[in-house]
């Protein structure tokens, strides 16, 4: 098939399209390589060749009818691009709006003219905190702690708009606490990596109570690119679907297999969550049942994926940040 993708230089976009390529599909990429977008990721991952194209835009502004033309026709549009630092939404929350909503309708916009199919990539922080025992299923209602969940929630309800107004076929995803490799090294996982390496101490957001740690479905990038595939051939357009890492794991549990892995020890401090972290919640979770039915799972097992990316993310330092110099600047 021909596939569009956006933010393919992310994290999350790189590994769908490298899974996309493995599979045989011709790529145009659509990116504009700002805050997260990384070329370097794709060219670790062979790009350019001859199955892809890249094309630099900006979404906040429409697709005019010259880009259009460029563009083409394709069969899917995997719209991935969006701003996703929760600080950042709290400190410039129109930037995500024109990000993340604006952008989305400009796109959706461009793929009423071409009778493509459109999956729209969302968040669990659309759903907000989960009480204990609680997993949230695919059309719960919205409750978004911050800025960033709230206009992912609105992208999705522009995806649902144009699926009832003008019949096209969409699916939304939702999915949480992605891992993998060429992650942001300020993400949790590569920075716990790069600190347990080190012997420095691993801050873990934890309850007011500081005994309780947050947790997460912590799944890996090529799982969820896995289930992207499966969903451009079994999914339902107008149905949303939640992608779930397969249990349920605290960020302490997390820090302590990293140690484990690297044959460490850990130090580590429990912080107040909400204190340290306004917009943040203590948990997340998805109900997986729905995708499950289907006849989809994650494809490795947490550990396993979890030990992969530990041991490549340590053979490949050019990924982390040396935390010594970032402290001294």
């Amino acid at each position: 098939m021909k596939i569009l993708i956006t933010g393919a230089a992310g994290f999350i976009g790189h590994h769908v399209t490298q899974r996309m390529l493995a599979d045989g599909h011709q790529i145009t990429i659509l990116d504009r390589l700002d805050h997260s977008g990384n070329l370097n990721r794709l060219s670790e991952i062979g790009i350019p060749n001859s199955q892809t194209r890249f094309i630099f835009h900006d979404l906040r502004a429409p697709i005019n009818s010259q880009l259009a033309a460029q563009l083409g026709h394709h069969d899917w549009i995997i719209h991935l691009a969006a701003a996703t630092h929760v600080d950042r939404s709290i400190d410039e929350p129109m930037a995500f709006v024109l990000d993340n909503v604006v952008a989305t309708c400009n796109l959706l916009d461009y793929a009423r003219t071409t009778d493509s199919a459109f999956l729209y990539f969302s968040t669990d922080e659309v759903f907000g905190p989960a009480p204990p025992g609680v997993a949230y299923k695919e059309n719960d209602r919205y409750n978004s702690g911050n800025p960033y969940a709230a206009t992912k929630a609105g992208a999705e309800e522009l995806c649902v708009a144009y699926e009832n107004t003008y019949k096209m076929p969409i699916l939304i995803t939702h999915t949480m606490n992605v891992f993998g490799e060429r992650q942001h090294p300020e993400k949790f996982i590569p920075n716990t990596v790069i600190k347990v390496r080190d012997g420095q101490n691993v801050i873990i957001h934890a309850d007011k109570t500081r005994t309780k740690a947050g947790s997460r479905f912590y799944i890996h990038a090529a799982a969820v690119a896995d289930a992207v595939a499966f969903l451009l051939a079994r999914g339902q357009s107008g149905q949303k679907y939640n992608i779930v890492g397969e249990r349920e794991v605290d960020n302490l549990e997390l820090a302590k297999l990293i140690a484990d892995i690297q044959d460490k020890d850990l130090t580590y401090e429990m912080v107040d969550f909400h204190s340290s972290r306004p917009g943040h919640d203590l948990r997340y979770a998805l109900d997986g049942t729905k995708m499950k039915a289907l006849g989809w799972s994650p494809p490795h097992s947490f550990e396993q994926a979890m030990t992969n990316t530990v041991n490549w993310t340590l053979a490949n330092p050019h990924w982390l940040l040396d935390m010594k110099l970032k402290e001294a600047a």
